[in-house]
């Protein structure tokens, strides 16, 4: 076994990349404060070949060199937009026909391994703040609550790997 050199990756250039048709996924942002954690939802979102993320409040926009750090080219690749507040964003996705997912521990909240994505639905998933999550009325306004199982004693992950861990579950589902 080898590890593989970049160039044997056939990975897209940006230009390519561009054009490359995206899956129906969206990130919402809602009002993320660390910008190292913003620029791992960039990256992560390249590697998942995200549609679109929605940055939401105070969450940080690019460019800015500590998004730039964690995303390493990725907000270059990954469309994007800022929206002053967070119901604006689920209401235009809604008129779009897109089903709202806040990540988030609730009641009634769907544990992920229990959640089958259509491999022709539109989802859009949001993600909070890294010290209060996503707020109540985001919750409210948002389809279903999706949950990761946990079973240590901590109450939450980390946001750039609760990203990582609902694509990858997302894309093995509609790939399979």
């Amino acid at each position: 076994m080898r590890k593989l050199k970049n160039e044997e990756l056939n990975r897209h250039s940006i230009e390519d990349y561009k054009d490359v048709r995206k899956n129906d996924v969206i990130l919402i942002l809602d009002n993320v404060r660390s910008l190292n954690n913003v620029g791992s939802a960039f990256r992560t979102s390249d590697a998942f070949n995200v549609k679109k993320i929605y940055l939401c409040g105070i969450t940080g926009q690019p460019p800015h060199r500590d998004i730039n750090k964690t995303a390493l080219g990725a907000t270059e690749t990954v469309e994007w937009v800022h929206v002053n507040n967070t119901i604006e964003a689920i209401n235009q996705l809604k008129e779009d026909h897109w089903e709202i997912l806040a990540v988030e521990q609730a009641e009634g909240s769907l544990m992920l391994n229990e959640f089958h994505p259509s491999s022709n639905g539109k989802y859009a998933f949001i993600f909070g703040n890294e010290v209060f999550g996503v707020e109540q009325e985001v919750i409210s306004a948002s389809d279903q609550c999706l949950e990761i199982p946990q079973f240590g004693t901590k109450h939450s992950l980390n946001i750039s790997v609760t990203i990582g861990v609902v694509l990858w579950h997302y894309i093995s589902k509609i790939t399979s």
